[in-house]
Formats: structure tokens, sequence, C-alpha cells
């Protein structure tokens, strides 16, 4: 396995019932320092940081748009890519860290880089 392939070793963090994540919407959980939004579209669950590059705000206070699959900062209309944390919009020009989420029966499950805090 080359450098590019190699990810740290991660723990799995409970972090929500899936019914406390409505579809559409974003909700905000802070884990060992981290402050990340995660969103539901449909069966789908992402999660970024929550904080836009830009400004420093919290991203899971923006709206979802289901179509584009971004969230948007509520105080400057920076859009991020709930795929990859891309900004999709100015004023943001800087990425948002993404973690990965899985669900498992009826509990969210988001992905920490083990020893960051």
């Amino acid at each position: 396995m080359n450098k590019a392939q190699e990810q740290p070793p991660q723990r799995k963090v409970r972090v929500f019932d899936l019914d406390d994540v409505p579809d559409g919407e974003a909700r905000r959980v802070e884990v060992e320092g981290h402050k990340i939004a995660v969103v539901r579209i449909g069966e789908d669950l992402f999660a970024i940081g929550d904080m836009c590059s830009h400004a420093n705000y919290s991203l899971s206070e923006g709206p979802v748009d289901p179509e584009e699959v971004t969230i948007e900062c509520w105080k400057h209309g920076a859009q991020f890519s709930l795929c990859d944390g891309v900004p999709m919009s100015l004023p943001a020009t800087q990425p948002v860290p993404v973690f990965k989420v899985e669900s498992s029966e009826n509990s969210i499950y988001i992905h920490i880089p083990e020893g960051s805090e």
C-alpha cells in the first residue's frame, strides 16, 4: 500500500438515532473536538465539518439542497458539496473536512481519526 492509500486509524462513534436527523435537514454534533454537520437526504447520510471555511458560521443552521447535494452557509451564502466538502460558490474558497458516516439498525455512526482532538 502506498502512502496515498494509507488511512489514519479511525474509531466509529455513535452520534444520533436515525430519526434524529430528518430528511433534507442537518444536525450538529461535537465529537472529540470536531464540530460536525450530519445531513440526511433520503437514505443517504453525509457528515462534514460544521464550520464554514469562509467565516466560521455553523453550516448545520443553513439550508440543504437535496438536488445539488449541498449545504449553504446561512450567513454569507457559500455552498459546500456534502460529498467532498468542496465549496461550490463564493465567498468560501477552502473546503471543509468530510467524515465517513454510516448507519446500522437505527443508529448513525461517524468515523473519527484516532488521536485527533
